[in-house]
């Protein structure tokens, strides 16, 4: 069965007539697993910002070169992500995955591994690209495997590896640097554990639900009569044949494109400098910088999957899709604008440790952004839609380390960078208040 066949059979009853709730739960643990395989994504990316103090020591690397190579992973993970949601949608989400995990792992390997700049500079890029087909497959698998109402936890779910990884990734990286006694080895230590994943991912991830030999046929039909209803209301819209270039004509895409491009710039911004910017203007040692980066990290963990939880209790209630998603995403920028702007203004240490966990907190709501491929689009098109909007994304984590580094190199100074995060915060706010989360982007 390709992802884009479908059998719809009615949902089963209870004597009273009610529709029976699914016994399995497949459809959420594949969903953790892809929790779990995106935190060692992260763990991967996370390395090289933990271990820059002491890679830019052995390299004697600038602060502008320290941007252009925290920036390098970006430029080949942008440039896949169209090609990689293409893929999800011909092929399934399931092999794209096995093979991108596998690849992965290879190129954290050879980032430790690198003798020279140029060397973890292509070793970078090779990573980029390999890990460019996570996200939308995921936002494949979210459109083939939820009801629409369930979409946005777990969007959230998966989404929230990046700030798990993160945490986790800056106490595990920072450890290894410690007890193996350099950067390179807790390099090749991440590769070791990341190499598993690809088998995980092949063994339990399938690209329908009728596909997956754990998933009872109460599940099944649960998902299949939920997405014949969703069809139903999608009318023409499912059987179009038109390009995805369509999208480009509509103003919600772009907003989308920009709201999520925005809130990434500062995501990405403080995922590159933040460790930086504690040790240099903050202080901190590899010790410290691994507990404040881990506080704040999960921080933003705790606050993505609150808001799904919102979302998915708000919509399940009723509430319009309209409502739900321009409340908390309008909370979620406001805040995360304000708690940024303040940290380039207090003076202790501290303070600005917490308001960076208030901003991740808020900021983290932008995991709603990836319920809309599987909401926005018909699912035979979620693929290449969420690689569009994660391409809109991307060119914001090609910039702003470049921007950052440039800017710290120029003055000496965070003051401005944090400035520049405060604005793309703003431009966050008024792209996703603008956005249209009940109507569909049609392709003819």
């Amino acid at each position: 069965m390709s992802s884009n066949d479908y059998v719809t059979k009615p949902l089963d009853s209870d004597a009273s007539g009610k529709t029976a709730k699914p016994k399995t739960n497949v459809r959420w643990r594949m969903f953790v697993v892809l929790l779990l395989v995106g935190t060692l994504s992260y763990i991967d990316r996370i390395s090289l910002s933990i271990g820059m103090p002491l890679i830019s020591k052995e390299f004697s690397l600038s602060p502008e070169i320290q941007g252009v190579l925290l920036s390098c992973f970006f430029w080949t993970y942008a440039a896949f992500q169209v090609p990689a949601g293409m893929m999800a949608d011909r092929k399934g989400p399931r092999w794209l995955l096995t093979i991108a995990v596998s690849l992965w792992s290879v190129f954290q390997l050879f980032t430790g591994l690198a003798a020279n700049l140029v060397m973890m500079i292509a070793a970078r890029m090779g990573l980029g690209a390999a890990e460019a087909a996570q996200y939308p497959s995921g936002g494949k698998l979210s459109a083939l495997w939820l009801p629409e109402k369930d979409r946005a936890r777990g969007a959230v779910l998966m989404d929230s590896s990046s700030t798990l990884g993160a945490a986790v990734g800056s106490l595990i990286v920072a450890g290894l640097i410690t007890l193996l006694g350099g950067w390179r080895e807790s390099f090749i230590a991440v590769a070791i554990v990341t190499a598993a994943a690809g088998f995980v991912v092949h063994k339990y991830i399938r690209d329908t639900p009728r596909e997956h030999p754990k998933a009872d046929e109460t599940e099944v039909a649960y998902i299949e009569a939920a997405h014949a209803e969703e069809d139903a209301k999608d009318g023409a819209l499912t059987t179009s044949k038109r390009s995805s270039i369509g999208f480009l004509r509509f103003k919600t895409f772009w907003f989308m494109g920009i709201g999520f491009l925005s809130a990434n710039m500062l995501f990405y911004g403080l995922l590159t400098f933040g460790p930086l910017y504690l040790f240099q203007e903050r202080g901190l040692d590899i010790k410290g910088l691994a507990g404040a980066s881990f506080a704040i990290y999960f921080a933003g963990f705790v606050g993505e999957n609150v808001a799904g939880w919102i979302a998915q209790k708000w919509r399940r209630s009723g509430a319009r899709a309209n409502l739900v998603m321009r409340t908390l995403l309008g909370i979620s920028a406001l805040i995360a604008t304000a708690a940024i702007f303040c940290v380039a203004f207090v003076q202790d240490a501290t303070v600005a440790i917490i308001l960076l966990g208030v901003t991740l907190f808020f900021l983290r709501f932008l995991g709603l952004y990836w319920s809309l491929p599987g909401t926005l689009t018909v699912r035979s098109r979620a693929g290449v839609l969420g690689g569009m909007m994660n391409l809109f994304s991307n060119v914001g984590g090609i910039a702003i380390p470049i921007v950052i580094g440039l800017i710290v190199g120029a003055t000496g100074s965070y003051f401005i960078g944090l400035m520049v995060f405060a604005g793309c915060g703003l431009s966050y706010l008024i792209c996703s208040l603008c956005i249209n989360y009940e109507k569909k982007l049609p392709l003819a």
